[in-house]
Formats: structure tokens, C-alpha cells, sequence
């Protein structure tokens, strides 16, 4: 018998009373995968958890995706990242230190990730926690006349690990991975619309005058940080944590760095999303 207590009205829930080290009954299986879609992030405290572990809890929301980061420097057949300000395994951790803006992970691709999984091996005594935002929420509370505006937009969005990992800023974009997406995309599961447009990852909206896509974007991320679409994780040493990718953005509050903190990432492979709008209904 499990239960699961919603953590906020738009976002977040935890789960009480699995053992995720142990196999995991189909019907439990099912009721989970119900409750990520109806919360969009699942958190499991108190866990146990070896990679092996972690990777068979991952397999029941989907095929894991190998990491996209430096993929000349990792063995392709190692699904796992550390997130992390050390050295784990003999593989240098990501993300080492500071805040992160919100984002959706892997939005500049053609296929955004579909989900991810952290566990938590080391925590600081403060800061380092991860914020999650609804995205359906956030679409919902826009005007009317907005969200029709937006429906048909499209934004580019890119990304240079090496250069802005953290934070959006002035770089020299040559070579960066990019991909343009709808504003707004269907939730594939539960037809929710949700906004794609995140402070990090979203350029610009294209064919709109730079001036007028930046404001047009920094509305839309206002709408997405209101304090009542998000929840806040406070990470303790035996946490797992489940994100939807594709009902969510993520952020991550700055911590002292020199205290370790370290997660191991599983990524769950993804599809290319789908528009609020059809592309044909775009070009009529």
C-alpha cells in the first residue's frame, strides 16, 4: 500500500511507503506512472539505491536516454551522469556549482528529453535545491488573448554547455546545439497545452523583432517563476526524484561551493513535441 501526498496544487507529490530497491509490482507500476502524470514530479525519500537500482526504476517510464553533454569524452554505453561538484566513479561531475535558471532539459534538440531521475548521494547543509515549475499552470493563468497569440509562435532555442551552462549570457553562439519549437506544445499523453519557453534555453521568437520577442519572452518565463506554480525540493542524502520533462521547468538555487553535492542522473529518451497548433493550421 502506498501513498501519495500532492506537495502543491500544480506541481509535485510524494511517495510514501516503496522501497524502490525492490521489483516493483506491474499494478504499482501502472498506478505510479498514472500519478507522475497527474503531479508531473514524484519524490521518494529515504532511499537505498545502487545505479542498477536507479536504472531499473527509470525503465518503467520509458527508454533511457544517454547523456547529450560532452559525448567525445563519455563511454556511450553509461547511461549515468553525476550532477555534481566531484569526481564519482572516475567521471567528473556536471554542473559543479551556482544557481540554475529554469529550463526544460534538452529543448534545443530536435527530441527534448522525456523525463529524468536524480538520487542523492551528497548534500550540502544549505542551498543546492531544485525548483519545479508547471508549465500547464503557467499557460492557464495567461490571458486568453495571449495564449491565442502564442499558439502559433515559434521560438529558437540553443544552448552552449561549455559556455552558459548556468546562466544565460552574451557568447559567441557558433557551433551551439539549436532547435526551433512551438511556444506552446501538447503534452502527448494528456493533450494539456504547455509552454516550451524557458529563461535559459529560448533565444527568440522567430520572424518577431528582437526587442519585441525578448519582452514577449520574459513575460511568458514571469508567468511560468509565479511562486504558486512551483515546488521546491529540498534535497536530502537518500532522495529520488522523477521529473516530466514535457509539464515542467527546472531551476537550481545556489549553494557554498565548497561543500559537495552530488546526484546521479538517469534521462529518459524523449520525442519531438507536439504543436498547440498544426503546422498546416501555421501556413493557412
Amino acid at each position: 500500500m502506498i501513498d501519495i501526498v500532492p506537495l502543491n496544487p500544480h506541481v509535485g507529490a510524494e511517495v510514501r511507503g516503496l522501497d524502490l530497491a525492490r521489483e516493483i509490482e506491474p499494478s504499482v507500476a501502472a498506478e505510479l506512472y498514472a500519478a507522475w502524470l497527474r503531479h508531473h514530479v514524484l519524490v521518494f525519500r529515504g532511499q537505498a539505491l545502487t545505479a542498477d537500482d536507479q536504472r531499473r526504476f527509470t525503465l518503467l517510464f520509458g527508454e533511457i536516454q544517454p547523456p547529450r553533454s560532452r559525448p567525445g569524452q563519455r563511454d556511450p554505453n553509461n547511461p549515468v551522469l553525476y550532477i555534481g561538484n566531484a569526481t564519482i566513479d572516475g567521471q567528473r561531475g556536471e554542473l559543479p556549482e551556482g544557481d540554475m535558471q529554469f529550463h526544460a532539459d534538452q529543448c534545443y534538440y530536435e527530441n527534448p528529453a522525456k523525463g529524468a531521475v536524480l538520487y542523492a548521494l551528497e548534500i550540502p547543509s544549505r542551498g543546492g535545491n531544485t525548483l519545479f515549475a508547471s508549465t500547464g499552470a503557467a499557460y492557464d493563468s495567461l490571458p486568453e488573448e495571449l495564449r491565442e497569440q502564442i499558439d502559433r509562435l515559434q521560438v529558437l532555442f540553443l544552448y552552449d554547455y561549455e559556455k552558459n551552462a548556468n546562466r544565460k549570457a552574451p557568447t559567441n553562439w557558433a557551433g551551439a546545439p539549436r532547435y526551433v519549437h512551438p511556444a506552446v506544445v501538447l503534452h502527448p499523453e494528456t493533450r494539456r497545452r504547455t509552454l516550451l519557453v524557458n529563461r535559459l534555453m529560448a533565444d527568440s521568437i522567430v520572424g518577431m523583432p528582437r526587442e519585441q520577442s525578448d519582452g514577449l519572452i520574459e513575460r511568458l518565463c514571469q508567468a511560468t517563476e509565479r511562486p504558486e506554480h512551483i515546488y521546491e525540493h529540498e534535497w536530502q542524502v537518500g532522495d529520488l526524484l522523477i521529473w516530466d520533462n514535457r509539464a515542467t521547468l527546472h531551476a537550481r538555487t545556489d549553494f557554498d561551493p565548497a561543500e559537495r553535492r552530488v546526484l546521479r542522473r538517469l534521462a529518459i529518451r524523449g520525442e519531438r513535441p507536439i504543436p498547440a497548433v498544426p503546422i498546416a493550421a501555421l501556413a493557412s
